[in-house]
């Protein structure tokens, strides 16, 4: 390729990426706009009576000026000449505007202030309502470090703009509006020179719209990734301080401030630009009105009232410039917040609720499993976890999935408790596919128990009651004495009331283990999947779970995902599951004597124990 057509391609190059760039933009702005109608829409009339109260404030305001110019140019001689009529009037007209002004522009700030708490509400339940929503592979991907910006600094940008900015920019155009009509309808001629000596503001103005959006969008970003590691750092502080990553975090850290600080820097950079700017071409303005101006009421065709009004409301003109330039910012700010938020929102489940949910048959005894011609991958661009797996499991049956790790076994278990759907096939429980089944009774049918054992800060039997909120105390203990539970949760400080503290730490990994069981066994499902649920116990917890199990498994469909055997011989079903396809099958006794798979893994777990 020439020197000439290589120039010419990477020109078509850099306009199609400045098209595609624009297109972009301009996709997020609507999107960003229709999030604030939606917003807005609720709080319209309220927002219409806010606009009145502004308006009406904005004109008792500039009312001023007028008045001095009346008391100078007609009040002052009929007061020297003993009239003191129009001075009077004067005077009342100007403490009634200051007392109306005052009044009005504090209904203004109440109104404007509830509108924008409850805006900021509504988003915040928004954000957590959705992401909560939103499925686990969206979790995997998307960072807590995002989604807690997304409900903090974002949102706190957004709020900026609600509770000050719109205030500002409300009382400055109006003024601005107000002002233009007073200075043309005073004197054309110095309103016309005014114009002339302020035009250079227009240009001055575009170039900072677009270069504090463009900062602030770079300020907002990077104050994210400084979230994101953060977040990040505190969840892993035990990996952290393990091995010794302080220092390498703190340099992470430090660059991620420094790009912030550096960001911050060229925002404010751009802010006094646009503020010297204003001040200077306004002061310029201000001394050629005022130097044309004397001029003329020398030669008489000017009155010194009209001069003097005029100047006031010239000064008056160019203040609200700067707090026009604070509102861009905080504009640019929540907008560039707004983005991302709409961004948030717009993430649809992939595993949305039932326009028209079909209800679960009577499940005592548990309900029947099958998957029929089920597929499924995580992503598009991911390889076949599942591929076309059919299994029919009777209800009552507990089946026991083993095999190598990334077999599939953990997935199986999360599409019978729909956190995926398959890509292709079904999964159904008792001939209903689990896609018509409604959230609520699909997880009051379908309990799951992973090794995470997840516990919630608050009371002991608060995170048991988490299976059954609607629980006695007596049940609570009922489903502890269950599972075994009941004698270390006795000996906690408080008993049941005792507070676990954040994520369970006041608990051991095997207590926390063991309130999970408590949860299920509470919650009385149709099918129980334990994922790995035993891998935290030590021995004799576990041979307390085991009995335990006897007891949660009965009267249920059970899928039990282990790779400790003395779990897996209580099933009444094995599945060696290799690539996602079922290699073996039958009852565990059966396939200990029969060379396989799982004949290996009893052999070598039996020689473990000798």
């Amino acid at each position: 390729m020439s020197a000439v057509a290589d120039d010419q391609w990477r020109g078509v190059a850099a306009e199609d990426t400045e098209d595609i760039d624009r297109h972009v933009g301009l996709k997020l702005k609507r999107r960003s706009r229709a999030l604030l109608g939606s917003l807005l829409r609720p709080h319209l009339r309220w927002a219409v009576l806010g606009l009145v109260l502004v308006v009406l404030e904005n004109a008792a305001r500039l009312a001023g000026p007028l008045l001095i110019a009346v008391v100078i140019d007609t009040g002052i001689p009929d007061l020297l000449r003993g009239d003191p009529t129009v001075m009077a009037w004067c005077v009342v007209a100007y403490a009634g505007c200051t007392v109306a002004s005052a009044g009005l522009w504090a209904g203004f700030l109440m109104l404007s202030g509830r509108i924008g708490q409850d805006l900021v509400l509504d988003l915040r339940q928004r954000i957590f309502q959705h992401a909560q929503r939103l499925p686990l592979s969206f979790h995997e991907s998307y960072t807590s470090g995002k989604v807690i910006s997304r409900q903090t600094s974002d949102i706190d940008s957004l709020g900026d703009l609600l509770e000050v900015g719109i205030d500002d920019l409300l009382t400055s155009v109006l003024s601005i509006v107000g002002i233009t009509v007073l200075l043309l309808t005073l004197d054309f001629d110095l309103a016309a020179l005014t114009v002339v000596t302020a035009l250079p503001l227009f240009f001055v103005t575009r170039w900072f719209l677009r270069r504090s959006n463009q900062a602030y969008r770079g300020v907002s970003g990077r104050t994210a990734t400084v979230i994101v590691h953060y977040v990040e750092t505190m969840n892993g502080m035990r990996a952290v301080q393990a091995f010794r990553r302080e220092d390498r975090n703190r340099s992470i850290m430090d660059g991620l401030n420094s790009r912030v600080r550096s960001a911050a820097r060229e925002s404010l950079d751009v802010v006094a630009t646009f503020t010297m700017s204003v001040r200077l071409v306004g002061n310029l303005s201000l001394a050629v009105v005022l130097a044309f101006g004397a001029f003329r009421v020398a030669d008489g065709t000017l009155e010194l009232g009209v001069l003097t009004a005029f100047t006031l409301y010239l000064r008056r003109f160019y203040e609200p410039l700067d707090d026009i330039a604070m509102f861009a910012n905080s504009y640019s700010s929540a907008i560039a917040a707004l983005e991302k938020i709409s961004g948030l929102l717009q993430e649809k489940p992939d595993v949305p609720e039932p326009s028209r949910p079909r209800a679960l048959p009577p499940h005592r005894g548990g309900l029947p499993i099958e998957f029929v011609g089920t597929e499924f991958r995580y992503r598009p661009d991911t390889p076949v976890v599942l591929p076309e797996l059919d299994l029919a499991i009777p209800a009552g049956q507990t089946v026991a999935l083993v095999g190598p790790t990334g077999a599939g076994k953990s997935t199986i278990a999360k599409l019978v408790a729909r956190f995926y759907d398959p890509t292709a096939g079904k999964v159904l429980l008792s001939g209903v596919d689990v896609r018509d089944v409604s959230d609520v009774e699909l997880r009051g049918s379908v309990v799951m128990v992973t090794q995470e054992n997840f516990l919630f800060s608050g009371s002991v039997a608060d995170n048991i009651l988490l299976g059954k909120p609607s629980a006695t105390r007596a049940e609570v203990e009922a489903a502890a004495h269950a599972v075994g539970a009941h004698d270390f949760i006795s000996a906690l400080p408080e008993g049941y009331d005792t507070d676990v503290r954040k994520r369970g730490g006041r608990l051991s990994a095997g207590q926390r283990q063991v309130i999970a069981f408590a949860r299920a066994f509470l919650a009385d499902p149709a099918v129980l999947v334990l994922d790995e649920a035993t891998s935290s116990l030590d021995l004799p917890t576990e041979r307390v779970v085991q009995r335990a199990l006897e007891s949660v498994l009965a009267d249920r469909t059970a899928l039990i995902i282990a790779h400790r055997l003395s779990t897996v011989l209580i099933a009444d079903r094995v599945l060696v599951i290799t690539d996602g396809r079922i290699t073996e099958d039958g009852h565990p006794q059966t396939l200990t004597t029969t060379p396989g798979h799982f004949a290996d893994l009893h052999t070598a777990w039996r020689d473990s124990l000798a």
